[in-house]
């Protein structure tokens, strides 16, 4: 069982900060130095961007962005509502709608279509626009779009994908493959009846349309080996392709002549990389996603943290001179939500925020555009009116329900939870009694009004926050696929180029004696008219 309790003296600390009031001038001073920022924001940054990063928090809703807010406060040792995670600190923020353009609730592959390709598309499927059918492969192949990924490479940039899930799922699939099935990840998930019309499996796209990718790291390595390789971290498991190809052997061998390229699977080999001396890296650290991030120190083999990915993947493209681009998904975010545990995925979300922190710190606003964001949100939601400090993952401990028993400030309208509430209804007549229940276990499920085997997504906005060149074009609300559109025109990438046809500087000191040269000319052309006049005459 993983419990990571709130240590005593941080308890302590809260209790200290509560009990001194905060006076007015307190608020007023930290009002008015917000809105001296704001005032800087009047001149904006339009500059080309060179780099791009972007961050997408998969499932990571208004409600989970305050929930791990909260959060990350309390693992401090501070009340938690006053906290700011490192991406809410970037000054341009909008919102997005995400639905699908056949579904109300979206699904992260129609989604990750939206921003990364600039077009609207069905729930399901990947990198194609509306004209694809879910599934329907024929449907598909005349409805590829380009990612900006692609855009990038194609502008010369280097390119790079970090995720915690797969590698071959909805959202990194997205940056370089086209599929009417986010499930079609290796061969044999094809069905039958499709496979001899022309689809290629995202695996294989991955290695074949994303070879170029200079880095790519995530989970996923059984859908890239054959059925007849032993996984080399769980000797039980094998590979899922029943094509008998290696996808990861035929990575290495197709690198360019004379690149430094490498393929890692445990933390050891990730550390013996040296960024300065690499070009290509693909990191595996999993048979299929990689660990939450509360059960990463105890992974068999050790996988590096989103952070620690992040920091060795702009070190290695940051040597491009044309820039870079990359994109990292806080992927499990959504796996923890659909699994009702708000523990993982506060946890998760708090990683991914250090990961933003070190992005950051390692590029510079003048020419970097970053960029955080979610592809939908979940049904969780912060409820009842708990004491300001109260642990967000604790029982409510100023309220009770109508029926006499407490409840916790974080729920869910759908999930795993809801059997227990279901079960407890029909056996006692009441919901579960949380008493003597520790909500803040790591394993706990939070109770959820409707019963489903999986907590579904949810419809509402989700926020987008940037910074960099041209970040200020995210404001109000927006359709969700207007952000790749920003990306292009920020750094200058597929249709959006023709502003970035700057004429060469005009050299102030030399244009001035042009100036008074053709001045004088002028002075004098008459006198050396009458000149040539005379002369003629003689």
């Amino acid at each position: 069982m993983r419990h990571f309790s709130l240590p005593a003296f941080f308890v302590l600390c809260q209790l200290i900060a509560l009990s001194q009031a905060q006076g007015r001038e307190e608020w007023n001073q930290q009002a008015r130095a917000t809105l001296e920022n704001a005032l800087k924001l009047q001149t904006l940054n339009q500059n080309v961007a060179k780099n791009v990063v972007f961050f997408l928090g998969d499932g990571m809703g208004v409600a989970t962005v305050t929930s791990a807010r909260i959060y990350k406060g309390q693992q401090q040792g501070n009340p938690g509502e006053e906290t700011i995670l490192n991406f809410e600190a970037l000054p341009y923020v909008a919102l997005s709608k995400t639905y699908n353009t056949d579904a109300q609730i979206a699904d992260s592959a129609g989604t990750a279509t939206a921003f990364l390709s600039g077009v609207k598309a069905k729930s399901g499927v990947v990198g194609v626009d509306d004209s694809a059918e879910y599934g329907d492969c024929l449907s598909s192949l005349n409805a590829s779009v380009d990612s900006i990924l692609k855009m990038a490479q194609d502008a010369g940039k280097a390119t790079g994908i970090v995720t915690t899930a797969r590698v071959t799922h909805a959202t990194p699939a997205c940056a370089y493959a086209h599929s009417p099935h986010r499930d079609w990840e290796n061969n044999r998930d094809i069905p039958p009846n499709q496979r001899g019309d022309g689809c290629k499996d995202i695996a294989l796209q991955l290695i074949e349309l994303g070879k170029d990718i200079q880095v790519v790291m995530g989970g996923g390595r059984r859908e890239l080996l054959p059925n007849n390789v032993t996984d080399p971290e769980y000797p039980t498991q094998t590979g899922q392709r029943t094509d008998g190809r290696n996808l990861i052997e035929e990575w290495e061998n197709n690198r360019p002549e004379g690149s430094a390229s490498y393929y890692v699977w445990s933390k050891s080999q990730f550390d013996a990389i040296d960024p300065e001396t690499t070009d290509y890296l693909l990191g595996l650290f999993e048979d299929s996603h990689m660990q939450y991030e509360s059960d990463r120190p105890s992974d068999v083999a050790g996988e590096p943290s989103i952070t620690e990915m992040v920091d060795k993947a702009i070190q290695i493209l940051q040597k491009n001179p044309n820039g870079f681009f990359l994109l990292v998904e806080g992927g499990r975010i959504d796996h923890a939500h659909h699994a009702g545990i708000g523990y993982d995925a506060l946890m998760d979300t708090v990683a991914m925020d250090d990961a933003v922190a070190l992005a950051l710190s390692m590029t510079n606003t003048t020419d970097t555009l970053t960029i955080v964001t979610a592809d939908h949100s979940h049904t969780n939601t912060i409820v009842g009116y708990a004491s300001r400090g109260n642990p967000i993952l604790g029982l409510n401990d100023n309220d009770e329900g109508a029926d006499g028993l407490p409840y916790t400030t974080l729920m869910y309208a759908d999930g795993p939870g809801g059997f227990d509430v279901a079960s407890s209804y029909r056996n006692n007549g009441t919901r579960p009694n949380l008493t003597n229940v520790d909500t803040e276990d790591s394993e706990y499920k939070q109770q959820a009004t409707i019963p489903t085997s999986s907590e579904s997504h949810a419809g509402e906005d989700v926020a987008i926050f940037a910074d960099g060149p041209m970040a200020h074009l995210f404001h109000g609300v927006h359709e969700q696929h207007y952000i790749a559109h920003v990306v292009m025109y920020a750094a200058c990438l597929g249709n959006y180029t023709q502003h970035c046809k700057v004429e060469a500087p005009v050299d102030a000191a030399n244009s001035l004696k042009v100036n008074i040269w053709v001045f004088f000319s002028l002075l004098l052309l008459p006198i050396y008219m009458n000149i040539v006049r005379d002369t003629i005459k003689l």
